[in-house]
């Protein structure tokens, strides 16, 4: 795309806030930094994906994959959010969100009582994805973004398994980050109280592989996990 001097524009390295990204309460904590909501949503394995059905909120957990500026969440060819999605026009209503938990904030009062945490909200509309190549691009972004690497040590989806999934597309255009860091906020008159107060961190770990009990003891564990 050619920028109003006719040299090529550059991306911008933030997503432009709206009316629907902005907090109305600790804006402080907002963030639009691609580079930032990227990383958060690489961490995660599961996202919250809500639309309207029939008239009333709905809202399911899922996975989802990430490809650039793109999005996708797959699932059974008769879920209802994706034959929604597939509608020629015009798609699907969304709000997809990931959270990560790092810390509980016990404070003095009951009130301060919070959490650490990193959030994305996106926004936007959710469309079918029917390009073979963009759905195969798709499936192996899903696979490997629970373990990197792992679409290409597994079998291909079959044309029956393809045509038995459908995959959604969502662009990151409207997006949020939102984060809470730091440590008790009590008040200055609470700070002599006798009780504990302070973080209790949270991290997310790996426990050693567990073999399929058909699997082929010669078979050897891959890279990928046994860096884990």
């Amino acid at each position: 795309m050619q920028g109003t001097t006719g040299t090529p524009s550059q991306p911008t390295a933030t997503y432009p806030p709206t009316d629907r990204t902005v907090p109305t309460r600790s804006a402080d904590r907002a963030a639009y930094d691609k580079e930032l909501v990227h990383a958060i949503l690489d961490e995660g394995y599961v996202c919250h994906l809500g639309f309207v059905r029939d008239g009333a909120p709905v809202v399911l957990p899922t996975l989802y994959g990430r490809v650039g500026e793109r999005l996708y969440v797959h699932g059974s060819t008769g879920s209802r959010p994706l034959r929604m999605a597939g509608a020629a026009d015009p798609g699907l209503q969304v709000c997809l969100t990931v959270t990560h938990v790092d810390a509980l904030v016990l404070a003095r009062s009951a009130f301060h009582h919070s959490m650490n945490y990193r959030s994305v909200v996106v926004h936007g509309t959710a469309y079918e994805v029917t390009d073979p190549e963009e759905r195969r691009t798709a499936l192996d972004a899903l696979v490997d973004h629970v373990v990197p690497g792992r679409s290409r040590d597994a079998r291909p989806a079959s044309r029956k398994e393809l045509a038995a999934t459908a995959v959604i597309r969502l662009d990151l255009d409207e997006v949020s980050a939102k984060l809470r860091t730091g440590g008790v906020n009590d008040e200055p008159e609470d700070l002599a109280l006798p009780h504990w107060a302070g973080l209790v961190p949270l991290r997310k770990g790996y426990e050693a592989p567990v073999p399929d009990p058909a699997l082929d003891p010669a078979t050897a564990l891959p890279d990928y996990l046994s860096a884990r």
